[in-house]
């Protein structure tokens, strides 16, 4: 192996120019300097759990609505905070059959909750042409016509604009529209209809990473100075089959990822040093240690062929590991603030990473350098690269989630989160992707363009997420110091 090589960005191949709707900085208690942010500060602060995400775990307070922006054109007059809670679920992007019941329906608190369902029921054409949600008059939002719908005569009258748009295409001069969501968007084969929650494993402490193995057998959560594992193979009550100290008794598990082969379990969190675990001995047993001189670890990503480990470093850098010979390789630097997410692409060679200085970089794992840098107005929490698709999904600060190409300069941005997106995590089949907030919400999205397949309320912030590898199951971990099991139901 190569000697120690220390990379620094070199000129950014792709920046993003476009301004986010939320305004520069408006993000709750933004700031350009997150000391916070630093492990081993105020510790016994829940700030520090979630990138110290400004009390992502305490009381929610009243954030605004995601669309009381200044986007009168493009959505009309908008509802105030409290109509846009009932109605953003069935916001009338989907097609014409939106309006029916809209002025009924709010947001359940059950999982099972599915906000399109009235597009699923037999006999109602799934060819009807899409529809835009906003900048139309009222009473001709939808590319459709009365007479083919006698029955929503009486519903005709709501003034659909008010619902508001959440999903705006963003061209590459910076125009936003609403996006007409095609009639396929929420059927076919791969695209769910909801969640059931299945578990719940109660942790005891602020879950910060969750995994779960190809198998679906097994569940890892991370919280203070340990990782617990669970067996979620059968049903009925849950307790922990083995835990893993790790790091030190007060120090947070920030992320956990198994190599392919769920033989091996490599943690990292609020500390210099990264944990390798053999879960195949008897008794799952440290088999290696990896020191770096960051304080701590915010992120960890493995390479498909399961020979290197990418490490998301507190102090901006991109470690890079070699698991054979556990030894410490490259470096990638850029990042002026911490290295907050990660992603690695299906083929290994590149690899995408956020940060807390409002920057997502892509970097050439082959040639070792910075290809893109896309700059934000706001920190990025999350990120996901689509496994089938050039699609990058980000999640901010200030409670947007993007969609960027990573070839062109075009982007989606969608707004049902309420406030910081916490975390996001791909299916494996790349047609949708969930994403998990300080506001509670578990949603699940269309790839590219963000049709709100359904969504999830859970009882404190979402802290982070994951998705089984086929794609029938999704786990969360949550504030409220425990982990919720779904399974997807189709």
């Amino acid at each position: 192996m190569a000697p120690l090589q220390v990379e620094k960005a070199g000129t950014p191949g792709l920046k993003s120019s476009t301004p986010t709707s939320q305004g520069e900085g408006t993000g709750p208690g933004s700031s350009s300097s997150t000391p916070q942010l630093r492990p081993g500060v105020a510790k016994q602060m829940v700030e520090s759990l979630a990138l110290g995400l400004r009390n992502p775990l305490a009381l929610q307070g009243t954030y605004p609505a995601a669309f009381n922006v200044a986007h009168a054109s493009v959505n009309g007059e908008m509802a105030g905070a409290g109509a846009y809670a009932g109605l953003h679920l069935v916001a009338p992007q989907i097609n014409g059959a939106a309006v029916v019941g809209a002025s009924t329906y709010g947001r359940s608190p059950l999982v099972t909750y599915d906000p399109h369902s009235h597009l699923r029921v037999p006999g109602l054409s799934t060819g009807m042409p899409a529809g835009t949600s906003s900048g139309k008059p009222p009473g001709t939002a939808f590319a459709i016509s009365k007479r083919s719908l006698p029955n929503l005569l009486l519903e005709w009258d709501l003034d659909v604009s008010r619902a508001g748009a959440y999903s705006f295409h963003v061209s590459a001069d910076g125009q936003m529209q609403p996006v007409p969501f095609p009639p396929d968007a929420l059927i076919g084969s791969g695209i769910p209809r909801h969640a059931r929650q299945l578990h719940t494993l109660t942790h005891g402490e602020v879950v910060c990473a969750v995994t779960i193995s190809n198998s679906t057998q097994h569940v890892y959560t991370g919280g203070k100075g340990c990782v617990k594992v669970w067996d979620v193979g059968q049903p009925g009550a849950k307790t922990p089959v083995a835990q893993l100290d790790c790091l030190n008794r007060e120090n947070y598990i920030r992320s956990c990822k198994l190599l392919p082969d769920s033989r091996s379990l490599i943690v990292g969190g609020e500390a210099s040093t990264l944990s390798i675990w053999d879960l195949a001995s008897p008794t799952p047993r440290i088999k290696a240690e990896l020191t770096s001189s960051a304080p701590a670890c915010y992120a960890l990503a493995i390479s498909p062929d399961a020979k290197v480990c990418f490490s998301c470093c507190s102090d901006g850098n991109i470690v890079v590991w070699d698991l054979q010979n556990q030894t410490l390789v490259r470096q990638f630097q850029g990042h002026t603030d911490g290295a907050s997410c990660i992603d690695i692409s299906n083929d290994g060679t590149k690899l995408w990473t956020g940060g807390l200085d409002n920057t997502v970089r892509c970097w050439d794992l082959r040639e070792g350098r910075q290809l893109q840098q896309h700059d934000f107005s706001s920190q990025i929490f999350s990120l996901g690269y689509c496994p089938t698709g050039e699609w990058l999904a980000v999640g901010m600060e200030s409670s947007n989630v993007e969609i960027l190409h990573v070839s062109k300069p075009e982007k989606y941005q969608l707004h049902l989160h309420e406030s910081c997106v916490l975390s996001l995590k791909f299916a494996s089949c790349g047609k949708w992707f969930v994403s998990t907030g300080k506001d509670n919400l578990l949603n699940a999205w269309r790839t590219p363009y963000g049709a709100s397949i359904f969504q999830s309320k859970e009882s404190s912030s979402v802290l982070s997420c994951d998705v089984s590898t086929d794609d029938q199951f999704i786990v969360t971990g949550s504030g409220d110091k425990k982990a919720s099991v779904y399974e997807v139901i189709y």
